[in-house]
């Protein structure tokens, strides 16, 4: 699933290439990609003709702001995408909403395993379309805090880092990939207690959740194997090559020559180094 670094890398080109577009014409299908919407027909109604005046991204949402004053929101799930298209070019398996913009191009979402979801809402009612929403934690690229008020959040809790790390509730838009990473460039295992943590490492946590991200947008996004992610122009993103132990299992740790190991905890898979976290 596309986690922070992806989906600012997305929102950033949405940016760049639709705020100011007014849309001319939807087409859409597929119940699970719209199920939030009673048929295709009411998602449409609410989009043709409006503007998009600004894209914004809360957690792994982004919401696109029109000038009629609803909000276009779109979740990419497990394997959605949205790509920046002609009109000509031909229309690939598992699209499932078509938006053509008056001065031309168009924006389409594809989802293979419809895990993911657009709707159109109001502001007043996001926070009970998606009560996660009203309730996220700090936005980490966004609205960083200092490391001290984040060493004062950590040491109230008894919780797992790597839990921690995920709960969107405690900071917005981390999964799998990128706590993994978090963790190793702390030098921490997954399973530390938050509140055990001494002031430098506290420190050192904050600076590494800071770093990892921004150099993670900076690359625009991890592209797995399963080629799963690419942004807006259907390009990879490049950071999965800076891994430096998410699904690097049994190859050696690139600080210290351990080999990588992997765990279950959670129910998730959790790559670490035995030697060089603690």
């Amino acid at each position: 699933m596309p986690e922070l670094p992806e989906v600012e890398t997305i929102r950033r080109e949405l940016d760049r290439e639709v705020v100011g577009k007014r849309i001319k014409s939807v087409e859409a299908s597929g119940e699970r990609t719209l199920r939030r919407h009673k048929s295709p027909k009411e998602f449409v109604a609410k989009l043709e003709g409006a503007k998009i005046s600004g894209v914004e991204r809360r957690g792994k949402y982004l919401v696109f702001k029109l000038d009629t004053g609803d909000l276009l929101v779109c979740h990419l799930g497990m394997s959605g995408q949205l790509r920046k298209e002609q009109a000509k070019d031909p229309v690939a398996d598992h699209t499932h909403v078509v938006i053509t913009f008056t001065q031309g191009g168009q924006l389409r979402f594809l989802d293979p395993r419809t895990f993911g979801e657009m709707f159109v809402t109001t502001p007043d009612e996001l926070g009970e379309a998606v009560p996660e929403l009203a309730d996220l934690g700090f936005d980490p690229v966004e609205t960083p805090l200092s490391w001290t008020a984040f060493g004062e959040m950590l040491i109230k809790r008894q919780t797992k880092l790597k839990a921690l790390l995920m709960d969107q509730k405690f900071m917005a838009g981390l999964g799998n990939i990128y706590s993994d990473e978090i963790l190793f460039a702390a030098g921490l295992r997954y399973d530390r207690p938050a509140n055990s943590l001494s002031t430098q490492e506290i420190r050192r946590l904050y600076r590494s959740v800071v770093e990892t991200l921004h150099d993670a947008v900076k690359y625009r996004g991890s592209t797995l194997a399963d080629q799963g992610y690419v942004d807006l122009y259907g390009k990879t993103g490049d950071y999965a090559e800076h891994h430096k132990v998410y699904a690097r299992d049994g190859l050696a740790c690139r600080r210290c020559r351990t080999p990588i190991q992997k765990v279950r905890f959670n129910s998730r898979t959790t790559y670490y180094c035995p030697q060089c976290q603690v």
